[in-house]
């Protein structure tokens, strides 16, 4: 699967507030953050280009399964932090919003270099994680594990204040259970040794970020 471009309206401009001064602190630091994702990708894609390759994953390999599925399903996360940059009431949301789009855009760039590396296309013709060995009973309604639907990033996009604080919390929390969980797997059927090394500290960055998250939603009285 391709990596997902961040849509216009995860980077409108955030609205003037009461205060001018603070809208406008707001929309540079909306701009700061696309900056710093962009960033993120280049030096994706330069980490990829430095890892050597001599024995190239296949078409149907879990390695080529994992990067493209993996791809979509951290595009989403990088659209859902940059809402949360944007829209969180709460330092310590926009914060975690910031750090997750600007670290998953990077991975995502050095997943979509080893497709490149490998002679391979962005898109395969393998359904949703058929690289997987439980994978495809996992797929729900087209959505791999811990994907929100449209509904539900709609529902983001038009909450405010501490509803929007709390709703962005309990789905990224999903999100990244289902995220180890496809990591587990390339850590478990992969012969990369350069994707396991990355899949590693996919793992390890995630697990950091649920027990951010996991407590930023019990301070503000939330509930998975």
């Amino acid at each position: 699967m391709s990596a997902a471009a961040t849509t216009d309206s995860d980077l409108d401009e955030a609205p003037v507030t009461d205060s001018g001064d603070r809208g406008v602190a707001r929309r540079f630091g909306v701009l700061a953050l696309a900056a710093a994702v962009v960033v993120g990708l280049l030096l994706g894609y330069a980490g990829g280009l430095l890892t050597p390759t001599f024995t190239r994953p296949g078409e149907s390999s879990a390695e080529a399964g994992f990067a493209r599925d993996m791809t979509a399903h951290h595009a989403q996360a990088v659209a859902m932090g940059l809402l949360a940059f944007r829209q969180g009431q709460d330092p310590e949301v926009r914060q975690i919003g910031g750090d997750i789009a600007t670290g998953q855009q990077g991975e995502i760039g050095t997943m979509q270099t080893w497709l490149r590396s490998w002679k391979l296309d962005p898109t395969g013709d393998e359904p949703p994680m058929a690289w997987m060995s439980d994978g495809p009973g996992l797929v729900k309604n087209g959505l791999m594990p811990g994907m929100a639907t449209p509904e539900e990033m709609a529902k983001l996009r038009g909450a405010t204040g501490r509803e929007f604080d709390v709703l962005f919390l309990q789905m990224m929390i999903r999100h990244h259970v289902g995220g180890v969980h496809m990591i587990d797997g390339i850590l478990d059927q992969g012969h990369d040794d350069d994707v396991l090394k990355v899949a590693q500290v996919m793992k390890n960055t995630q697990q950091n970020d649920l027990t951010n998250l996991s407590a930023a939603l019990k301070r503000l009285g939330g509930t998975l």
